[in-house]
């Protein structure tokens, strides 16, 4: 099996004008400091706590279950995992040293068409597993100290094709983790029915969370950094949200 044709590994940093820009403004907020905790991904991520005005419901939802807890999002659109791997890998995880990590990553890679073949589909999950492992494997040698979340794909109802995928990665994403420095976090059945029908509510699109979905992941999450956190502060002193580059530079 050559599951290197699939593999996503392999960083790649994104060549368009918005997204060398976003990178930028990323690093820059990295180097702030200040951040305890650190989310990492695509669009879903980054929806939850950027300052675009059409999100800003999100935003309010993120300040709601973040505040106190420092948290950065560094989630940037249309990432697959070997984007926000190079991400990583060059300047937005320099010297942070966050105390918990929040990955998801995946959704980009499954895509919304499902492999042509079992064997091709086999290659293609394998694949996205190395790739979520070389993204904690990165996140492990920029912040040793750093409690790693990985939470499962979410289902996505653009086309329920993939939703058999996505159950596979989510499978053998599951056992990568050790319970000391690497747990993994699973909402979907909070998300969606047992035949991955997503729930009233929970998205706008069939693929990004609502308010409502958020609300499931950070109902979800808030148990795990509790415990890794202790209780929100009264204060937070971590950098402000980032947008999307596009709509504030001249045209």
């Amino acid at each position: 099996m050559n599951s290197q044709r699939f593999s996503v590994a392999t960083p790649q940093p994104r060549t368009d004008e918005n997204s060398k820009i976003a990178h930028q403004q990323l690093v820059a907020k990295a180097k702030t400091g200040g951040i305890d905790l650190y989310f990492l991904g695509d669009s879903i991520t980054r929806r939850w706590g950027c300052t675009d005005p059409v999100w800003s419901a999100m935003l309010t939802n993120w300040k709601q279950n973040f505040f106190g807890w420092n948290a950065g999002n560094f989630g940037w659109g249309a990432d697959g995992i070997q984007n926000i791997l190079w991400r990583i890998q060059n300047g937005e995880l320099e010297g942070v040293h966050p105390k918990v990590i929040v990955i998801l990553a995946g959704t980009n890679n499954i895509g919304s068409h499902p492999a042509p073949s079992p064997q091709a589909a086999l290659e293609k999950v394998t694949g996205i597993v190395e790739g979520i492992q070389a993204l904690i494997k990165t996140c492990r040698e920029k912040a040793p100290k750093a409690k790693i979340i990985v939470t499962g794909i979410f289902p996505r109802n653009d086309n329920k094709a993939v939703l058999p995928e996505i159950a596979l990665v989510n499978q053998a994403v599951a056992k990568l983790a050790d319970g000391e420095s690497v747990f993994y976090l699973n909402v979907n059945d909070k998300l969606a029915d047992a035949q991955g029908n997503l729930f009233e509510g929970m998205t706008g699109d069939r693929l990004h969370l609502s308010v409502k979905g958020y609300q499931v992941w950070a109902e979800g999450l808030s148990p795990l950094l509790t415990k890794f956190l202790g209780k929100p502060a009264s204060t937070d002193h971590a950098p402000p949200p980032t947008g999307d580059p596009s709509l504030t530079r001249p045209k």
